[in-house]
């Protein structure tokens, strides 16, 4: 058996100042929020360890459990939309500008702007715009025939949850569209000149061919919407605030650990139980990780072995 050599002295040079900085911003307060989850207020004041007791409490009590799964709802729709509405559109761009159109990079940039944007103005400007009173939605909805159906969006509870998921979807379309662009790109130019010399359609080139082999980066931006799906924050908080209106509607997992954590109006802050409530967001994005790394992943590995 080959006897392994001690690890090169510059690879720890070069990565031990990023270790350092990962495990002093990223690692360690993870690891004091789940410490300060398993804690409680004693009563003298001070911290006591209840164990699972916070999570317990969050799940049975209506104060907790009421909230909670009304805003794990709502950040189910919301995942849900942008699997339904943002990657689907993001890969047919994509599949539009890999024929390389006339002015593509041009398309490229007006599509992928948005995201570059602050969320916050991005909630702002949207605000504006669909104001009922001053907005221009009324406007633009009424030159192409569809002023009847101008309504506060942002202001009814069936509404409310449904806009800002789709406000989202046109923020961060760029992201998946210039994925899917990339993989498609590398796929190589023989293989679909062979496909149109035997006569296959555009369509049956793409679905036959073409996505067949960008899977792999199918399953990344399903996984990657969904992490960032379950930490969404700043837009409903631009545009609702931290009560997620109206009447909690619009509220998801990071508003109700926001107003858990830090308190806002009448509510309190409980540190506790917020680190709680952050701790079952991180149980549910680690699951959806290990299904996409053990269920999806492992599957591509082993239709490419």
């Amino acid at each position: 058996m080959r006897k392994r050599g001690p690890i090169p002295i510059h690879i720890l040079v070069f990565l031990g100042p990023a270790v350092l900085i990962y495990t002093a911003f990223m690692i360690y307060p993870l690891c004091d929020s789940l410490w300060l989850s398993l804690n409680n207020k004693g009563i003298n004041g001070g911290q006591i360890f209840v164990g699972i007791q916070n999570y317990l409490t969050l799940f049975s009590q209506e104060q907790w459990s009421r909230p909670f799964w009304n805003a794990l709802r709502n950040n189910v729709l919301f995942f849900v939309i942008h699997m339904a509405a943002q990657n689907p559109v993001g890969l047919l761009l994509a599949a539009l500008l890999a024929r390389r159109i006339r002015g593509s990079s041009i398309y490229r940039t007006i599509i992928f702007t948005p995201t570059i944007l602050s969320v916050v103005i991005v909630g702002f400007i949207w605000k504006l715009i669909l104001n009922p009173a001053w907005g221009i939605s009324r406007t633009l909805m009424t030159i192409v025939g569809l002023g009847n159906l101008d309504a506060p969006w942002l202001g009814l509870e069936s509404t409310a949850l449904v806009t800002l998921s789709l406000i989202s979807v046109w923020q961060n379309v760029g992201i998946p569209m210039m994925l899917f662009l990339a993989a498609l790109i590398r796929i190589p130019d023989d293989l679909v000149e062979a496909a149109r010399v035997d006569g296959a359609s555009g369509w049956k080139i793409f679905w036959r061919i073409q996505f067949p082999l960008i899977l792999p980066t199918v399953g990344l931006v399903a996984v990657l919407t969904f992490v960032g799906n379950f930490n969404a924050f700043e837009l409903i908080y631009a545009t609702q605030g931290a009560l997620a209106g109206p009447n909690f509607a619009s509220d998801i997992l990071g508003t109700f650990f926001f107003r858990t954590f830090f308190g806002y109006q009448l509510q309190p802050a409980d540190p506790f139980m917020g680190s709680t409530v952050a701790g079952v967001m991180l149980i549910i994005i680690l699951i959806g990780v290990l299904i996409y790394s053990f269920g999806w992943q492992r599957r591509q590995q082993q239709i490419q072995f």
